[in-house]
């Protein structure tokens, strides 16, 4: 099972790729729970006051981001690969996201989740900043 989602946002592909790899400009866009973010290849991610584990695999600044990604609900030894692509597109940048090899049963959760706990907060970020 997969996810894939397409979003398009105001603001540059930089815009983007730091405000998801800035810890405290993370933080603040999601309401303030702890975010300790690496912005290095290999580096260790924690967001939502520890309920999100993730790490980086590989990072192409201004272009994509993927990680593997775990919720701490999750059985133990379960890692869903993200993957961020940002493409400059007329005034904005568009990002494709898929996610895959998380449990079956958390798929809506899921799908839900990265539009209300990603796409609607970075909307409001890009938006105002």
């Amino acid at each position: 099972m997969t996810i894939h989602q397409e979003v398009h946002f105001k603001g540059t592909p930089k815009d983007i790729y730091d405000l998801l790899l800035n810890s405290s400009r993370f933080q603040a866009m999601t309401g303030g729970r702890a975010a300790h973010i690496s912005p290095h290849e290999g580096g260790e991610v924690s967001m939502f006051g520890g309920d999100i584990e993730a790490r980086n695999v590989e990072l192409v600044p201004n272009r994509r981001i993927v990680q593997t990604w775990r919720s701490r609900a999750w059985p133990e030894g379960i890692f869903s690969i993200v993957r961020f692509e940002l493409q400059a597109d007329g005034t904005g940048t568009r990002l494709v996201f898929d996610q895959n090899g998380y449990p079956r049963s958390t798929h809506h959760t899921l799908e839900d989740g990265w539009q209300k706990m990603y796409w609607e907060p970075m909307n409001r970020a890009l938006t105002h900043h």
